[in-house]
């Protein structure tokens, strides 16, 4: 009833309980309830009794059938997200870090952390669930650790790790090469590269990408398991007349290929627009307020469940999230053929 209800648009329990209500004959074809709907707070007391370890790993199992494998070269990105409302004066926001299939779009995995500053202990714990061999992982820059590289070394997947001010040392060493590398004559200097230009909406993007293996240039690079490269990105975007410009810097257990490492990294903000984003808009993740126990966590997880059923209808239909919600909410049938049971 309640992935029902969040798949036919409701976001609180409350909001689940007065769709089910309208349901009932629905939902009596396939239960007894003998006593109606169960009440909102029946819903609130459920969800947060359940031990949302065990919740995340039957997750992990259903996923796991309904996508028994990835293809070789599929990125999984690693990335957190706060629901805002859910925290109290005594207790801190719901942090989720999610595991994301970018070419799928579908939540492979997820796991709670006490704030964002944890996403760093966490994410070992998280890739160890995942079935990840032949898979490209990336993590934005709070999960480049050493011995994240090497968990994820050793599930047989390669990691492509941003590098930001938490490694200053790294991150000025690959600074400098790059400047003295674009100072003097470039074709001199070993080196793979590839750009691409997206324009849309009256935007204009120009990204390069820039990839080396000259590691000996690095601080201590043997710490990093099985490092092969490490890659700077230039982005120029131009709106409206105005252009704007970024350096992002990334090192990678994948050969300097910039064609593949630029794919991974653009691959990598699926999970922004495509997860945290539908989270926000069109789940309302951020206007939550469920605070019982673990109810919080297990909501969210009853939203990825959602969100996965909705991207694995075979069927091409026109619409996003939201419209297929709609749907949901008004057809029978729709629900039964997402649920199997038609």
């Amino acid at each position: 009833m309640a992935v029902n209800g969040v798949l036919a648009g409701a976001d609180t329990f409350v909001e689940i309980e007065g769709w089910a209500n309208e349901k009932l004959a629905w939902f009596r074809r396939y239960l007894k309830l003998e006593h109606g709907i169960p009440s909102h707070d029946t819903f609130g007391r459920l969800f947060g009794l359940i031990d949302p370890s065990e919740f995340e790993a039957a997750f992990r199992r259903w996923v796991s059938s309904i996508l028994p494998a990835l293809g070789p070269d599929a990125v999984v990105a690693i990335d957190g997200k706060t629901s805002r409302r859910t925290g109290k004066v005594d207790a801190t926001a719901l942090h989720l870090v999610s595991a994301f299939a970018a070419g799928a779009g579908l939540v492979l995995g997820q796991t709670a952390t006490a704030q964002k500053s944890n996403e760093k202990m966490a994410i070992p714990t998280l890739l160890q669930t995942l079935a990840l061999e032949g898979c490209i992982v990336t993590i934005d820059a709070m999960g480049t650790q050493a011995n994240i590289a090497q968990a994820i070394r050793n599930k047989n997947a390669d990691y492509v790790l941003a590098v930001k001010d938490n490694h200053p040392t790294l991150a000025e060493a690959i600074g400098d090469f790059f400047t003295q590398f674009k100072a003097t004559a470039p074709a001199k200097t070993p080196h793979s590269f590839y750009q691409d230009i997206d324009k849309n909406h009256g935007r204009i993007e120009h990204r390069r990408c820039f990839a080396f293996d000259q590691l000996d240039c690095l601080h201590n690079p043997a710490q990093w398991p099985d490092l092969k490269s490490f890659v700077v990105i230039e982005s120029e975007r131009t709106i409206k007349g105005k252009t704007t410009s970024e350096r992002r810097c990334y090192i990678s257990s994948l050969p300097p290929d910039a064609q593949r490492l630029a794919h991974a990294v653009r691959s990598h903000w699926a999970v922004e627009n495509r997860l945290h984003w539908c989270m926000d808009v069109v789940f309302g993740d951020d206007q939550m307020r469920a605070r019982t126990g673990h109810a919080a966590h297990n909501l969210a997880v009853l939203k990825h469940i959602t969100l996965n059923l909705i991207r694995l209808d075979p069927i091409p239909r026109k619409g996003g999230i939201k419209l297929r919600r709609l749907i949901a909410a008004t057809s029978d049938e729709y629900r039964a053929h997402l649920f199997g049971l038609e």
